[in-house]
């Protein structure tokens, strides 16, 4: 049919009153087999178990399509099968309105409205109605029907992978895997007397990816996920009490716009090194390093009195005798992790003796999955590859540079790893300078948020961004859900396609 010719098109539930149309479309569509259409005691009982379900597709007044389903508890199907038990003599005792899976037991397209797209309108309806109840996602029996010519040379199984491949075509099975479904397992003796399957089907499966699992108690998970990154600004302090109100300060502004993270910059309590700039440059940051302690348990006491996590950027810290680039994640529980710097500078290493740490890892918050790379190490993407392998949501980079050059790495890095990881990068500098501290003379940084490229993020990638060289807190919203739907439906799937056949990035013990 001509799409000019078409005056309305809708979408409506079916109802008992559409009985006659709907044989009469049903014969049509399965080319007038006697048995094919559904008695009209049985489209009453599915319309007064689950009306929702039902559906039809109305072109100027008459049924183009319709599309019938049940729920069922998917752990009380059998893997094996056939349509009959679905339907279970047309009682349809197996749809349960507690259950967590749409089953779908009828859909077609009348042969004359055909190629006008109607199909996909159907089960995109099934997806919605599948995510507005909840459900774990939608299954059928998907029928082969040009299995017939090849069952002489294929098992069922490699007929499916050529029709995947492009090899065969077959028109039901490349439709629906066009529409995201992807094939589970082979029904065998499914639909009796379906000789152009040779009686087999593919039991079709899509995923809601919006699916939350019930749960009896509260949840404190979120969503919707407000960052508070703070743009530290290098200046002299009489005092370490001086420093840390200073730090409140910041974490009580973030706070009060209900921030559910403080990310503060790497070494942002340097200034502290002025009182030992007589001497050298080791000996003063060791001196630095025995305030780590006493910061770290006033942020775990300030990101439970201000209800927020605290992400500490990085200090130094001595363990051993051995000096490592060291931050903590407070917890507004109360609780608190440490990571380190795995790859140090070069200048870190000659001018303080920095050591290289060995422990990555992502952390659980109430806020989402995270990890934590200090500076340097964003610019080394198996690290953020190895907490992508974990299910990070947000990786926050704590950074110092003191040049433009040095800045630009760390943040074209940032944006590389939000791409590949599909995740979003928080990175969070200091500015300013401090000409009483050796090797700390000057900062240059520009804070930021980054997210992947696609649709339902900003097309260059950037969510926010703070002023240049200036004292100031960015705060951002990030939304997790979108990462979800990233990860199935965006343009590119980067953590879906990669080759791990070819290649892959493994942990090493370092104990080994």
């Amino acid at each position: 049919m001509e799409l000019s010719k078409i005056e309305n098109i809708e979408l409506k539930f079916l109802s008992i009153d559409d009985y006659e149309a709907l044989k009469e479309a049903t014969l049509e569509s399965y080319g007038g087999v006697l048995n094919s259409y559904w008695e009209k005691k049985h489209i009453e009982k599915l319309i007064s178990l689950f009306p929702e379900g039902q559906v039809v597709i109305m072109i100027d007044g008459q049924i183009a399509g319709c599309a019938l389903s049940i729920i069922v508890d998917y752990d009380a199907v059998d893997d094996e099968h056939t349509y009959a038990d679905i339907i279970t003599g047309s009682t349809f005792a197996n749809h349960d309105p507690d259950g967590d899976v749409l089953y779908g037991i009828d859909v077609f397209i009348k042969p004359t409205f055909r190629g006008l797209r109607l199909g996909r309108r159907l089960y995109d309806y099934r997806k919605e109605l599948c995510e507005n109840l909840n459900l774990k996602g939608i299954v059928f029996g998907g029928r082969m029907p040009n299995y017939h010519k090849y069952q002489n040379e294929y098992s069922p199984k490699l007929y499916i992978e050529k029709v995947k491949n492009k090899e065969i075509k077959d028109p039901v099975l490349n439709f629906q895997i066009s529409n995201d479904f992807h094939p589970v397992r082979v029904l065998k003796g499914y639909l009796q007397g379906d000789t152009a399957s040779a009686e087999y089907a593919v039991l079709m499966e899509w995923d809601n990816i919006y699916y939350t699992k019930p749960i009896k108690k509260p949840s404190a998970v979120k969503t919707i996920v407000r960052l508070g990154l703070i743009q530290w600004q290098m200046r002299p302090y009489n005092s370490f009490q001086d420093l840390m109100q200073q730090v409140e300060y910041f974490i009580d502004s973030v706070s009060a716009y209900r921030c559910d993270f403080a990310v503060f910059p790497e070494f942002f309590n340097a200034p502290l090194m002025a009182e030992y700039n007589h001497m050298s440059e080791a000996e003063a940051i060791r001196e630095l390093a025995k305030y780590t302690e006493e910061v770290k348990k006033r942020l775990s006491e300030f990101s439970i009195s201000y209800n927020i996590n605290i992400i500490s950027g990085s200090m130094p810290e001595l363990v051993d005798d051995k000096l490592y680039n060291v931050g903590y994640l407070c917890r507004r529980d109360g609780s608190t992790e440490r990571y380190e710097k795995i790859h140090v500078t070069p200048d870190e290493a000659k001018v303080w003796g920095m050591q290289q740490g060995s422990h990555i890892q992502t952390y659980e918050t109430d806020a989402g999955k995270i990890g934590i790379l200090i500076c340097y190490d964003s610019e080394f993407p198996e690290l953020s590859r190895l907490l992508s392998d974990e299910g990070m949501d947000i990786l926050f980079v704590p950074f110092l540079t003191d040049t433009q050059n040095g800045y630009s790495r760390v943040r074209l890095c940032a944006q590389a790893r939000a791409i590949e990881n599909e995740c979003y990068v928080a990175i969070a500098g200091s500015v300013g300078n401090l000409p009483n501290v050796e090797n700390m003379d000057i900062q240059y940084a520009q804070s930021a948020v980054f997210t992947p490229c696609d649709f339902s993020f900003p097309s260059n990638g950037i969510k926010a961004e703070a002023t240049t060289n200036t004292e100031m807190i960015l705060v951002a919203d990030v939304d997790i859900s979108l990462l979800r739907e990233l990860h199935s439906f965006g343009a590119v799937k980067n953590l879906k396609d990669r080759r791990k056949d070819v290649y892959d990035v493994i942990r090493v013990n370092p104990s080994k």
